[in-house]
């Protein structure tokens, strides 16, 4: 097995990387981080989200950094959103933790600017931005850039889309010829190959998956539901996996508070996360769902941009996107780090046909489920409670006096007597569900096809015409006929 001790990292980077438990690179580290280590050039490393493009560039990165006496900004990471700033400082932080000297600061919008100003007073050898809020600093002379040894446009195609083209541009012409660009993204675009053309010399270039390529770590389900029982669908699918943890994917602001708030008044622990939120807010609720005090995460897919939240089992789709680059992207969100996942689409009959479309364009196959019921619901939290009991550490020390009061209060209850009342409690704590059957039906099975045999006596022909004279000719089809 491959470590990281055989891609030729500096000891100081091998230790930290050794205390965080990282034990065997993923295939982009393992396919980039030597060239990047050994060729000081320009680079193109092309793989889905989730596959550890951080440590790809990031180690390679802090191999060349000067720390002290070194005064000035030498290096440059891009990202499109103030989420992944966020996470790719704290690992960049992690990986630098035994290089002494060395100073990391992000910047991006809705933060307050005179901060990060006071911040760059300092020297900061590593500057993790978003493109809008670096422009903001250039021009009130608060960053320079012309001593830049290394910039990584990171996430390359979603700062594309969120129309950071022109930022990109001039951030890329006010820093030197002579540097390095590393560029990592999913696709390479059209666009991605302007400024690869542009501002890129002879790249070389690392390239793990194919355009829309998805992770075959998932398992791609579908369930068949009216729009009218999607909500109580999903929650039948969460209660019948008592340890499920994911996001839940709408199309608008409105049905992301909407579905949030239904969750809350059923209490579920959930919350929404859409652009209508305050900064302070969004921080709020994804801190809440990385510390595991959220079981689902309710977003829009924009405002999921950026966010890295590990050991995620399921994904959740309320409408199939229109482009099916986000399905890519919503489900990348599980099955990470060589982990499984579950990316699940609860879809009315007649939007069964994207998910053919779906399999087709991106090569999955789909397997559709059906709806748990009240039954299956309560089995499945039963056999979860028992386990826990069954796996609960009762520790090396026995409070016995307080097990023997119990054991002599409970002396005439006979053992079934017992498991009896335990589970009516356990009754009463898990959610009601209703006994009605939220399984939709194929339209396919229920379109009419035209057979070609005359209809029985009595019956209207679905494409007859009112105005239909006899022989089902049309009036003014004999008028026209006679002129």
């Amino acid at each position: 097995m491959t470590s990281f001790h055989h891609l030729g990292l500096p000891e100081t980077l091998l230790s930290a990387i050794e205390d965080l438990g990282f034990e065997k690179p993923s295939e982009i580290q393992l396919e980039s981080i030597p060239l990047l280590l050994t060729e000081e050039t320009d680079f193109i490393g092309l793989a889905q989200t989730g596959t550890g493009k951080t440590a790809a560039f990031g180690l390679p990165l802090l191999s060349y950094l000067e720390a002290q006496p070194a005064k000035h900004t030498q290096a440059l990471i891009l990202a499109p959103t103030r989420e992944l700033c966020q996470q790719i400082t704290e690992q960049m932080q992690a990986f630098a933790k035994n290089i002494s000297g060395l100073n990391i600061l992000s910047v991006y919008g809705g933060a307050a600017i005179q901060n990060q100003l006071r911040a760059l007073k300092k020297p900061q050898q590593l500057i993790v931005a978003t493109p809008g809020r670096l422009i903001d600093l250039m021009e009130r002379k608060a960053v320079r850039l012309d001593r830049l040894s290394h910039v990584v446009l990171d996430e390359a195609d979603e700062m594309l889309n969120f129309g950071f083209k022109e930022d990109i541009d001039r951030i890329l012409q006010n820093s030197p010829p002579s540097r390095h660009t590393w560029l990592f993204s999913a696709t390479l675009n059209p666009d991605l190959k302007r400024i690869v053309e542009e501002f890129m010399n002879d790249p070389q270039e690392v390239r793990l998956s194919r355009p829309n390529e998805v992770n075959r770590l998932i398992e791609h389900e579908y369930a068949l539901v009216m729009p009218k029982n999607r909500t109580e669908a999903l929650c039948r699918f969460l209660d019948s996996e008592p340890n499920m943890r994911g996001i839940v994917f709408c199309r608008t602001k409105m049905d992301t508070q909407k579905l949030a708030d239904e969750l809350g008044q059923r209490a579920y622990r959930s919350d929404a996360l859409h652009g209508d939120l305050s900064q302070v807010q969004r921080d709020r609720v994804t801190n809440k769902f990385r510390r595991h005090e959220l079981q689902v995460l309710i977003a829009t897919d924009v405002a999921a941009r950026g966010l890295d939240v590990q050991d995620l089992t399921h994904v959740f789709h309320l409408n199939i996107p229109d482009d099916f680059a986000y399905y890519t992207h919503r489900s990348g969100r599980t099955a990470r780090a060589g982990k499984t996942g579950v990316s699940m689409a609860l879809i009315s009959p007649r939007d069964e046909f994207k998910v053919n479309q779906l399999s087709k364009k991106l090569q999955i196959q789909f397997k559709n489920r059906s709806i748990p019921d009240a039954k299956d619901i309560l089995r499945g939290r039963i056999r979860n409670w028992t386990d826990q009991i069954l796996n609960t550490d009762t520790g090396k020390k026995k409070n016995h006096k307080l097990l023997n009061e119990v054991l002599d209060q409970l002396e005439d209850v006979s053992r079934e007597e017992l498991v009896h009342r335990m589970l009516i409690l356990e009754f009463q704590k898990l959610r009601a569900h209703s006994d009605k059957d939220l399984n939709a039906f194929s339209e396919k099975r229920h379109t009419p096809r035209f057979s070609g045999k005359p209809m029985a006596k009595g019956k209207k022909n679905f494409r007859s015409n009112r105005s239909a004279g006899p022989g089902g000719k049309s009036k003014n089809f004999k008028k026209r006929f006679r002129k």
